[in-house]
């Protein structure tokens, strides 16, 4: 299927194809389920083996397809896809299994949040709070409209969509806010975000990714975050509102080399610190997305 799909997409197959671009927004988005169905069935080869060889199929006639309409691009790197994929399926993995969360303390939001120490990620926050909010119009503000965050999300000074592939996956860049006294400095991240579906909730994740060639930004520091999802929820009873559960853990690439003040964006920050500045950045998050769904 995934052969035949990729065919399809490039118009290897039949040559009239090639003047029916529209076809390949469906083809990209058949290749999206089918690499579904191979991370869930836990193929350890996805990220080296199945790129490529799209790659190698879809480059054989690349320079003969035509534009597609909208952000589909002949050229998608569906690489993007399984990382977006696997960090689904690492995001469901937690929420699904029993796991010992340590409740840190209830955010002036009104949201909760707990922590736990993980495997391959360290320490990781999870916030959960309600917003009288549909599932819909958060799911466009988070995901659709993502580049307009800084106008209305202060600690972010840029976000930017560098690449669209197929309808449930970006590559973003996201520079954030410099801030008189922050502890922390300026950080900006490259990361694939992705969109799941599972019965009535949604899935937003993200994570760092090292294919997009960006260079660190002047005056910041290029941090990555190991895990962002956030699940939206109606909530039972009341499907005006939406419970947000946000499982969160970022490597803020706080260099050691240097104390705290000494030149260096960022510095040297204590696991102390860190571990105020994440749940806090989430608090002020929530924060502002109420209070921009309440304007």
């Amino acid at each position: 299927m995934l052969r035949a799909t990729v065919k399809l997409c490039c118009g290897i197959a039949h040559d009239h194809l090639r003047r029916l671009p529209g076809l390949k927004v469906a083809a990209v988005a058949a290749i999206q389920k089918d690499l579904r169905g191979l991370v869930a069935r836990g193929s350890r080869r996805l990220p080296s083996k199945i790129p490529c060889y799209i790659q190698r199929q879809m480059g054989k006639e690349t320079a003969a397809c035509p534009e597609p309409p909208g952000d589909v691009n002949p050229s998608v790197d569906l690489s993007y896809i399984a990382q977006g994929e696997r960090a689904l399926q690492r995001a469901l993995s937690i929420l699904q299994q029993p796991t010992s969360w340590q409740a840190e303390t209830m955010l002036d939001t009104g949201a909760t949040v707990s922590s736990a120490a993980l495997p391959g990620l360290g320490k990781v926050f999870r916030v959960e709070v309600v917003l009288a909010v549909p599932v819909a119009r958060l799911h466009r503000e988070l995901f659709e409209r993502i580049e307009q965050m800084p106008q209305w999300n202060p600690t972010l000074s840029r976000v930017k969509v560098l690449q669209r592939v197929g309808t449930d996956t970006l590559v973003t860049h996201e520079v954030t806010a410099p801030s008189p006294g922050n502890l922390v400095g300026q950080r900006d991240f490259v990361s694939v975000r992705h969109r799941g579906r599972r019965e009535t909730a949604v899935y937003l994740v993200g994570t760092a990714t090292h294919l997009q060639p960006l260079p660190s930004q002047e005056g910041c520091i290029r941090a990555e975050s190991r895990l962002s999802c956030m699940v939206l929820q109606p909530l039972a009873g009341d499907p005006g509102c939406t419970r947000i559960t946000w499982l969160l853990s970022m490597d803020l690439k706080a260099s050691a080399a240097a104390p705290l003040g000494a030149g260096r964006p960022g510095g040297w920050i204590p696991t102390s610190v860190i571990n105020r500045v994440l749940p806090q950045s989430q608090a002020d998050f929530i924060q502002h997305l109420r209070r921009h769904l309440s304007a």
